[in-house]
């Protein structure tokens, strides 16, 4: 079961995804104007709202919508740095006894097939395909071994990264901001619908080449303990996303550094999930 958020028309909503288009779920819950009011209203628990209307004729084709990310206002987006062996590796970083975390803000990415803007006081614009995992059930200091209880479904997200403003200080915060700098979507896959997150294989490529690869069994601190560890010192909410972080083949440690350029495109696959894709634009010449 496949939920977005999208533009059609003029008009924002949010829908359900089938084989044979998007069933309108704004025009058909009173009084639920978005998918974060409806992961909000249900708790999380959202598939009894969704699964009775499944069977309606969609209202609109997914080629006919303009992608928005499919949570608007996340409360919080915690994202994982270092949270591969292989990238680890390549930054010459030495392993950590926790993960490393950094948090990202909601005007921060864009959706599917909205470009990701290169801004105009840096060159050096690197990729970072992700597994975002959205929380459905709230929790406070979850128990390892409950914590994919709290997950409501996954999606795909690029951590783009501005290098030499990340490296400004040990905080990463500056490099993770710029404004529509990430992507995320296409949509959320609920997680009832993925047997084993840890058999899902996540590619990057960059104008059709593959420059990352790996499977999320791969994790160095798998997600019951992210859950479990962020909602140590940080409630979790419905609505609340961690992306769990990237694997290695980034541009920066690359010879030379792959930095990504206006006129390329990204593309972001996560078996199972979908596939996010956006092309590069400049900051100039991002319409105001």
């Amino acid at each position: 079961m496949r939920l977005l958020s999208y533009i059609h028309n003029g008009s924002a909503s949010f829908g359900l995804v089938t084989t044979d288009g998007i069933i309108d779920l704004k025009a058909r819950l009173d009084a639920c104007p978005s998918l974060d009011a409806l992961v909000a209203r249900t708790g999380g628990n959202v598939r009894p709202a969704v699964e009775a209307l499944a069977g309606s004729v969609p209202d609109v084709a997914v080629d006919a919508v303009e992608f928005l990310p499919p949570l608007a206002h996340p409360n919080k987006i915690i994202c994982v740095g270092l949270n591969y062996q292989g990238h680890m590796t390549e930054t010459g970083r030495a392993p950590v006894d926790y993960p490393t975390l950094f948090s990202r803000w909601p005007d921060s990415h864009v959706g599917h097939g909205a470009p990701m803007i290169r801004p105009a006081v840096s060159q050096m614009f690197d990729f970072e395909g992700e597994l975002a995992v959205v929380i459905g059930k709230a929790g406070w200091r979850v128990p390892a071994a409950q914590a994919m209880d709290h997950v409501l479904g996954y999606s795909c997200y690029n951590d783009g990264s501005i290098r030499d403003f990340q490296r400004h200080t040990t905080q990463f915060l500056p490099g993770k901001n710029f404004r529509a700098s990430g992507a995320f979507g296409p949509w959320i896959v609920l997680a009832d619908t993925v047997p084993d997150y840890r058999a899902l294989t996540l590619t990057t490529r960059l104008n059709g080449q593959v420059v990352q690869q790996a499977s999320l069994a791969q994790l160095i601190f798998d997600l019951p303990t992210l859950i479990s560890y962020i909602s140590t010192f940080t409630p979790l909410e419905p609505g609340d996303v961690i992306v769990s972080g990237t694997p290695d083949g980034v541009g920066a440690f690359r010879q030379p550094p792959l930095w990504m350029q206006a006129g390329d495109r990204v593309e972001v696959e996560v078996t199972g999930i979908g596939t996010l894709s956006n092309p590069i634009a400049d900051e100039a010449t991002r319409a105001a």
